[in-house]
Protein backbone atom coordinates (compact mmCIF):
# COMPACT_ATOMS: atom_id res chain seq x y z
CA UNK A 1 0.00 0.00 0.00
CA UNK A 2 1.47 3.42 -0.97
CA UNK A 3 2.35 5.93 1.76
CA UNK A 4 1.00 9.40 1.15
CA UNK A 5 2.84 12.50 2.32
CA UNK A 6 -0.06 14.38 3.87
CA UNK A 7 0.20 17.94 5.14
CA UNK A 8 -0.08 16.58 8.69
CA UNK A 9 2.80 14.14 8.15
CA UNK A 10 4.91 16.90 6.57
CA UNK A 11 4.29 19.22 9.55
CA UNK A 12 5.18 16.43 11.96
CA UNK A 13 8.35 15.47 10.07
CA UNK A 14 9.45 19.10 9.84
CA UNK A 15 8.91 19.46 13.58
CA UNK A 16 10.84 16.27 14.38
CA UNK A 17 13.71 17.29 12.10
CA UNK A 18 13.96 20.66 13.85
CA UNK A 19 14.07 18.85 17.22
CA UNK A 20 16.41 16.05 16.11
CA UNK A 21 18.46 16.32 19.31
CA UNK A 22 15.50 15.59 21.57
CA UNK A 23 13.39 12.64 22.63
CA UNK A 24 9.81 13.90 22.73
CA UNK A 25 6.53 12.55 24.03
CA UNK A 26 3.45 12.57 21.82
CA UNK A 27 1.90 14.96 24.36
CA UNK A 28 4.75 17.47 23.94
CA UNK A 29 4.50 17.20 20.17
CA UNK A 30 0.72 17.75 20.31
CA UNK A 31 1.23 20.75 22.58
CA UNK A 32 3.75 22.28 20.16
CA UNK A 33 1.62 21.49 17.08
CA UNK A 34 -1.93 22.45 18.09
CA UNK A 35 -3.07 22.35 14.46
CA UNK A 36 -2.66 18.54 14.53
CA UNK A 37 -5.06 16.47 16.63
CA UNK A 38 -3.59 14.24 19.33
CA UNK A 39 -4.92 11.14 17.59
CA UNK A 40 -3.29 12.21 14.31
CA UNK A 41 0.04 12.71 16.14
CA UNK A 42 -0.14 9.18 17.58
CA UNK A 43 -1.24 7.64 14.28
CA UNK A 44 1.53 9.36 12.30
CA UNK A 45 4.20 8.60 14.90
CA UNK A 46 3.26 4.91 14.71
CA UNK A 47 3.55 4.99 10.91
CA UNK A 48 6.87 6.86 11.04
CA UNK A 49 8.20 4.33 13.55
CA UNK A 50 7.20 1.45 11.23
CA UNK A 51 8.97 3.26 8.36
CA UNK A 52 12.14 3.77 10.45
CA UNK A 53 11.93 7.57 10.43
CA UNK A 54 11.55 7.71 14.22
CA UNK A 55 12.71 5.53 17.08
CA UNK A 56 10.55 5.13 20.16
CA UNK A 57 11.60 4.15 23.65
CA UNK A 58 9.74 3.88 26.92
CA UNK A 59 10.81 6.17 29.72
CA UNK A 60 12.09 4.24 32.74
CA UNK A 61 9.37 3.76 35.35
CA UNK A 62 6.67 5.06 33.00
CA UNK A 63 4.46 3.84 30.20
CA UNK A 64 5.18 7.06 28.30
CA UNK A 65 6.96 6.60 24.98
CA UNK A 66 9.52 9.09 23.75
CA UNK A 67 10.14 9.61 20.04
CA UNK A 68 13.42 10.62 18.38
CA UNK A 69 13.90 11.53 14.73
CA UNK A 70 16.13 8.82 13.27
CA UNK A 71 15.98 9.37 9.54
CA UNK A 72 18.74 11.99 9.54
CA UNK A 73 21.76 10.70 7.64
CA UNK A 74 24.15 11.68 10.45
CA UNK A 75 22.22 9.44 12.90
CA UNK A 76 23.04 6.29 10.97
CA UNK A 77 26.74 6.31 11.88
CA UNK A 78 26.53 7.43 15.51
CA UNK A 79 25.53 5.92 18.80
CA UNK A 80 23.25 8.22 20.75
CA UNK A 81 23.53 9.55 24.28
CA UNK A 82 20.20 10.48 25.87
CA UNK A 83 19.85 12.57 29.02
CA UNK A 84 17.30 11.14 31.44
CA UNK A 85 16.84 14.57 33.05
CA UNK A 86 16.23 16.96 30.12
CA UNK A 87 15.49 14.45 27.33
CA UNK A 88 18.09 15.81 24.90
CA UNK A 89 19.84 13.31 22.67
CA UNK A 90 23.42 13.74 21.51
CA UNK A 91 25.59 11.98 18.96
CA UNK A 92 28.46 10.15 20.56
CA UNK A 93 31.89 11.21 19.28
CA UNK A 94 32.53 9.32 16.01
CA UNK A 95 35.96 8.02 17.06
CA UNK A 96 34.57 6.74 20.37
CA UNK A 97 31.63 5.15 18.57
CA UNK A 98 33.94 3.30 16.20
CA UNK A 99 36.17 2.08 19.05
CA UNK A 100 33.18 0.80 21.04
CA UNK A 101 31.50 -0.88 18.05
CA UNK A 102 34.75 -2.58 17.00
CA UNK A 103 35.46 -3.76 20.57
CA UNK A 104 31.98 -5.26 20.92
CA UNK A 105 32.30 -6.93 17.51
CA UNK A 106 35.71 -8.42 18.32
CA UNK A 107 35.17 -9.44 21.93
CA UNK A 108 31.48 -10.35 21.95
CA UNK A 109 30.99 -11.26 18.29
CA UNK A 110 28.01 -8.90 18.27
CA UNK A 111 27.17 -6.37 15.55
CA UNK A 112 25.81 -3.12 17.01
CA UNK A 113 23.06 -1.28 15.10
CA UNK A 114 24.32 2.30 15.46
CA UNK A 115 21.07 3.97 14.42
CA UNK A 116 19.10 2.12 17.11
CA UNK A 117 21.56 2.26 20.01
CA UNK A 118 21.02 4.78 22.81
CA UNK A 119 23.05 5.06 26.00
CA UNK A 120 21.20 6.73 28.87
CA UNK A 121 22.68 8.99 31.52
CA UNK A 122 22.84 12.63 32.57
CA UNK A 123 24.27 15.31 30.27
CA UNK A 124 26.88 17.82 31.36
CA UNK A 125 24.42 20.71 31.66
CA UNK A 126 22.08 18.70 33.91
CA UNK A 127 25.01 17.48 36.01
CA UNK A 128 25.95 21.10 36.66
CA UNK A 129 22.37 21.98 37.64
CA UNK A 130 22.14 19.13 40.14
CA UNK A 131 25.52 19.51 41.88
Amino acid sequence: MPVYQTQTRKLLLDYLQSHADESLSAGKISEDLPQISVSAVYRNLAALERDGAVCAVSRTGSRERLYRFAAAEQCKSHLHLSCTKCGRTFHMNTEQTEDLVQTVAAQDRFMVDRSETVLYGICEACQKKHV
